[in-house]
């Protein structure tokens, strides 16, 4: 008798094999493409499937990020070798409108290099292939087929065999041979593990489909074809003991091939360099400047004929003063707060392990969930500062609090608001991806299921912190506000507002940069992401470098006898996302080979929401940053 421990997902199982050896199944996932945004259902282009099987339930992460993982007709036994087994035939008639839809599908799948992606015991089955320099790269998912053009020149996958050499031509792989690694467990009476699964695309042009013999030349398929052609899919499967493999390092195979490190070490020292520079321009604004301005001015009001004020302390009378339309600010304060808490708290579970990949769906739905219920923090906050900045219009603000995150806000009509940009731009792309049958297309039912935890969940306790916000008396500043504002002095360039806005973002986004590239290649071009310590340690860097760049610029212009720093320290270090914004775009036309206009649409539809976030989520942090610095300055010195 023998163990096999088979474990999908969070569930463990252990099957006796006896005389009849256990049945593994591999499951068949969503099928993508760096070529396009458009993610497709395996069974969109009319493989052979199971239909006698249910799929297994999806989590929130995995429904929001279009993964459909289903059962599939490759079905082995443990330890059993297999030779050209044959899955099903698929017969296309190009006279019939119905086949010839479907052989274009897979003609144009085939063109835009759309992957397969399948799944064995919760590992992906990985296609193992050559590189320069002899260094073999593992890639998570193996493609349908490939095309050699009109001028013979052989794209993608069909430069790995020299048979795929006709013009204008499609070969598609409807062979698999898959290898499986098992190893022994000598300590828990005789059990199997599955290490790792591997598998190499073939192509074969079966003589007789009905008895395979995975031998001939390759499944080609002109451009221009006409007439009736059956495709026969087999598949070979081969069982591998391997000790060297265990098992809580069997995705390591699968990173090997990704060698990042060296680069996000450099990313992290840049950004230490950064840091550094930063920490020492404060601490000798902190340590001398400011203490040096702090003494003379207690000094001069000691003095009988103290002279006129000047600098920053000349500006005291006005630097609290509630700043011009405070009900956005505060909402975006509020909003700001969500997202930073939500982030800050995700990635830590990332670095913990508990959100790894092979955990499918746990980021995506540890983010939703952490959002809907930190909707009170975002209520407190915007509803503690905008009734410090002398706002009355209470419903309004926890309204726009609760439904904007991120929206925008018409201030000439009273208590009105829009429907958050977020949700709406997410609506739209969804309608897009309805439109063009993709998986990443959000079911009916989910969509229902997010507006319910949206309307009956994050709106009460977002209710309930700004009651609390409110009930609380506003926040005391350290000096009084005169009742008439000061005129302020004509500002050189270097101090005038958007100046200083642009050149606060510079600093922040060079820390982030080089991190930004390996999210955007796991979010577009499918890699895997599974540096979270390296990414936690560039949030946290990311948090004090956007704290010190605004505490600068907040300096220089109370110096400079300008008060109106809260929407200026909100907009420095906000503006990193445009910065963001900029390199995206960059990124798409230099990196991506995206075609197609609903791609193109989709793309950028979906990095203006993440560039909003991003926005509330730095200028958030340069905001209380600076009230942090303006508060403790003047709470410091005497004023009469």
């Amino acid at each position: 008798m023998l163990l096999l421990i088979v474990r999908y997902g969070n569930a463990v199982t252990l099957i006796k094999i006896t005389a009849k050896p256990s049945t593994i199944e591999l499951f068949v996932n969503r099928l993508d493409s760096v070529e396009s945004v458009l993610p497709y259902e395996y069974t969109a282009f009319d493989f052979c499937y199971d239909e006698s099987e249910k799929r297994p339930s999806e989590n929130l992460g995995q429904v929001l990020f279009g993964e459909r993982i289903e059962p599939s007709p490759y079905k082995f036994s443990f330890k059993k070798n297999m030779e050209c087994q044959s899955v099903c035939p698929k017969s296309y008639n190009t006279e019939k409108a119905e086949d010839k839809a479907k052989l274009e599908f897979l003609k144009k799948g085939m063109l835009l290099n759309y992957q397969h992606h399948w799944i064995v015991d919760n590992m992906p089955v990985t296609w193992c292939y050559d590189v320069e320099d002899n260094q073999k790269f593992c890639n998570p998912g193996f493609p349908i087929g490939c095309y050699v053009t009109d001028t013979g020149r052989a794209k993608d996958a069909c430069v790995v065999n020299a048979d795929f050499n006709d013009k204008d031509t499609f070969y598609i792989f409807n062979h698999v041979d898959i290898t499986i690694f098992y190893h022994v467990v000598e300590n828990e009476a005789a059990g199997a593990r599955l290490v790792a699964a591997k598998l190499e695309p073939k192509s074969y042009k079966h003589t007789n489909w009905e008895k395979p013999d995975c031998t001939g030349p390759p499944m080609s398929l002109g451009n221009k074809f006409s007439g009736e052609i059956k495709i026969p899919y087999t598949y070979s499967v081969k069982f591998v003991e391997d000790k060297t493999i265990r098992w809580a390092s069997r995705w390591d195979y699968i990173l090997e091939s990704m060698p990042h490190t060296n680069i996000q070490w450099f990313s992290i020292m840049n950004s230490l360099v950064i840091v550094l520079f930063l920490s020492g321009m404060v601490a000798m604004i902190m340590l001398r400047t400011l203490h040096k301005d702090i003494a003379r001015y207690n000094q001069m009001d000691s003095v009988e004929d103290a002279q006129e004020e000047f600098g920053w302390k000349l500006v005291h009378g006005d630097v609290f003063r509630p700043p011009r339309k405070g009900m956005l600010l505060s909402v975006f304060l509020g909003s700001g707060t969500q997202i930073f808490i939500m982030t800050f708290v995700t990635l830590f579970f990332a670095c913990l392990g508990f959100l790894s990949p092979a955990n499918r769906g746990a980021l995506m739905t540890c983010a939703v969930v952490l959002w809907v219920l930190l909707g009170t923090p975002a209520g407190y906050v915007a509803a503690r500062y905008y009734k410090s900045f002398g706002g009355e219009k209470w419903k309004t603000n926890v309204l726009l609090t609760a439904f904007l995150c991120p929206g925008w806000v018409n201030e000439e009509i009273n208590n009105s608001f829009e429907l958050k940009v977020v949700f709406a731009d997410f609506f739209v792309m969804n309608l897009i991806l309805w439109g063009e049958g993709s998986s990443a297309a959000m079911p009916f039912g989910t969509l229902v299921a997010i507006l319910a935890l949206w309307f009956c969940i994050s709106v009460p306790l977002t209710f309930i912190g700004a009651y609390f916000g409110f009930k609380k008396s506003g926040i005391e500043h350290p000096v009084r506000t005169n009742q008439i504002p000061r005129q302020i002095p004509e500002q050189s360039f270097y101090t005038k507002p958007l100046p200083g806005i642009v050149m606060g973002g510079i600093l922040p986004f060079g820390c982030i940069f080089i991190q930004l590239f390996f999210i955007l290649n796991s979010i577009w071009s499918h890699q895997m992401y599974y540096m979270f310590g390296f990414l936690f340690l560039v949030f946290i860097i990311l948090l004090i470098t956007c704290s010190e760049a605004t505490i600068l610029l907040c300096y220089f212009h109370l110096c400079a006898e300008d008060y109106h720093w809260q929407w200026r320290s909100f907009l420095t270090s906000g503006f990193t996302a445009v910065y963001f914004l900029v390199y995206a775009i960059h990124y798409f036309f230099s990196k991506l080979q995206i075609s197609g206009l609903a791609s193109t649409i989709l793309y950028f539809g979906y990095t203006m929401i993440m560039a909003l976030i991003f926005f509330l989520f730095t200028g958030t942090i340069g905001f209380f940053a600076c009230f942090w610095f303006v508060t403790k300055i003047y709470s410091v010195v005497k004023v009469d």
